[in-house]
């Protein structure tokens, strides 16, 4: 029954991506900046919807009220496909994400998302990618948009833990603007490479501030680690 009422979720998703995605493609460098955002994070909506009417699968925030409606820094777990979604759609509209530079040629979805603005990176470069992050973080910053960022780089299953990189804290350090970190258990219900998604309630947890201002990103990026990990092991 798992795979089943996963299946059919996998269809509604699908399809709410070639439509919410389509249109954006076609029209979205017509509309409004706002406008765009806002029908991507009608796409994280609608996804969540379906994922909790056909695969009972739930989520519970604590502490939204700490994202302010512009301009901060968010450096969050990263487990899954879920909380792409989630962010998208609780989060203010305005959000320019680091992605990889690669999710920008996936047909339907990386059209779409190369009209909300993201920070497309190539993970190859190196350096050179990380003084992108800086440099078109300030700039987004300065538009009053939040700058969404996963620090390990990738998704990283419950219990496993990466070295988280550099760039979102020395984004911080050079801007003076506060790290938000967020932290979740949806690995455990929606699985990398799996596609089933089980039942139950995903817990998002979202800290307090973390000030930047005159302090080193090496500092900085301790912090930000240390309240994640400690933060996860009280939901797993």
């Amino acid at each position: 029954m798992i795979l089943l009422r996963s299946l059919l979720y996998l269809l509604t998703m699908v399809i709410s991506t070639i439509l919410l995605a389509g249109t954006l493609s076609l029209i979205g460098w017509l509309l409004p900046f706002r406008q765009r955002c806002l029908i991507a994070n009608s796409w994280g909506g609608v996804n969540l919807w379906f994922l909790k009417r056909l695969c009972r699968l739930d989520y519970q925030v604590e502490g939204l009220d700490k994202i302010p409606q512009s301009g901060a820094i968010i450096l969050a777990k990263h487990q899954s496909t879920w909380e792409t979604m989630a962010l998208r759609y609780l989060l203010p509209p305005e959000q320019a994400w680091v992605l990889k530079r690669e999710l920008m040629w996936v047909p339907f979805f990386g059209w779409a998302t190369a009209t909300v603005q993201p920070i497309a990176i190539n993970r190859k470069a190196g350096r050179r990618s990380g003084k992108q992050v800086i440099e078109m973080g300030i700039k987004r910053l300065q538009q009053k948009r939040l700058v969404i960022i996963f620090p390990e780089g990738t998704r990283v299953a419950p219990g496993e833990h990466k070295r988280y990189g550099m760039g979102g804290a020395l984004l911080a350090e050079k801007s003076g603007v506060p790290v938000i970190p967020v932290v979740h258990n949806a690995g455990s219900f929606w699985k990398r490479r799996d596609i089933r998604k089980y039942p139950g309630t995903v817990r998002m947890i979202i800290g307090d501030p973390i000030p930047s201002a005159g302090r080193k990103a090496q500092e900085i990026n301790h912090d930000v680690e240390s309240w994640i990990e400690s933060t996860l092991k009280t939901i797993q």
